[in-house]
């Protein structure tokens, strides 16, 4: 509270709210999630900020086995309706242990929503959705967006629906499906390639879960060429999942195997050049998808 937050994400809120709705507390993060499920069993609806989402794996415990599982276990008589707030992602040359992202960890336990957006529009409208869901959401903040600016509506209303990906660019010759950074990235590599006479569709997914099948699934299906862009690992990643639906709804459509372009199954180096290599750039996107554009099956 006192500090404002590690990207001063929560600037202001102190002053305005007081300390019965801003809370310092001290810095072990299995606490702060399980102050956040007993307050939330207790009927509140509280927003927990890690510092990044690394940390987070000091709380898993609490993530997995409490904050996921309690409304089924209680037969749906107690809701949890928390947010867990996490900057997420590499290429700030934080290190091995502050450059990971951990989405697919998430993704992998039922109970819970995943929320990655990468606009300022999306991450305003689907933070209130958040708020107000009575399922617990991990809101996890690509720490590179932090400085983002576009258009985001005024309606105080204004909400993005959980669960539902946004085509951002519509295109006829391949789809490409990302989420949080990397659908800037696979814009401007969508735009660097209208230049060439490609014309990409860029599905973001914002929600990872629920997952969106249908929206990634309806563009392949059109364009008949996937690549799937994922700043985490690639063994086991979110990739490899979203091929396999691809491949199991798609399959007589494809004109050509689904490619995937991924983080590199390394830790983080702290080098600015190797970092740089570990993580998918406009320059991979775009050959990845020209590459793509000259096979068949």
């Amino acid at each position: 509270a006192l500090y404002e937050g590690s990207f001063k994400v929560t600037r202001g809120l102190l002053t305005e709210f007081g300390e019965e709705r801003v809370k310092d507390t001290p810095i072990s993060e299995n606490t702060i999630i399980g102050v956040a499920v007993g307050a939330a069993m207790g009927g509140l609806r509280p927003i927990a900020e890690l510092m990044t989402v690394n940390f987070a794996l000091l709380a898993m415990d609490q993530i997995i086995n409490h904050m996921t599982k309690i409304r089924y276990m209680f037969g749906g008589q107690v809701n949890l309706p928390i947010v867990i707030r996490a900057p997420n992602g590499g290429g700030s040359q934080l290190g091995a242990q502050h450059s990971q992202s951990l989405e697919t960890f998430f993704m992998h336990a039922p109970g819970m929503h995943v929320l990655v957006p990468a606009t300022p529009a999306d991450a305003r409208g689907l933070l209130k959705s958040a708020i107000r869901d009575n399922n617990p959401v991990m809101f996890l903040e690509h720490e590179l967006l932090y400085n983002s600016k576009g258009e985001v509506p005024d309606d105080p209303e204004f909400l993005v629906p959980i669960g539902i990906a946004e085509i951002k660019k519509s295109g006829k010759d391949i789809t490409i499906v990302a989420y949080s950074r990397m659908t800037i990235l696979a814009l401007a590599a969508a735009e660097e390639l209208e230049k060439e006479g490609i014309a990409c569709e860029v599905v973001d997914l914002r929600s990872l879960a629920p997952l969106d099948t249908a929206a990634f699934v309806d563009s392949v299906k059109k364009t008949g060429r996937a690549v799937v862009v994922e700043e985490c690992w690639r063994t086991c990643g979110l990739g490899a999942e979203i091929t396999s639906r691809i491949y199991e709804a798609c399959f007589d459509a494809l004109l050509a195997p689904v490619r995937r372009v991924s983080g590199l199954d390394v830790p983080m180096p702290y080098s600015r050049k190797l970092e740089k290599l570990c993580i998918p750039q406009v320059e991979t996107i775009t050959a990845a998808v020209k590459g793509l554009l000259s096979e068949k099956y």
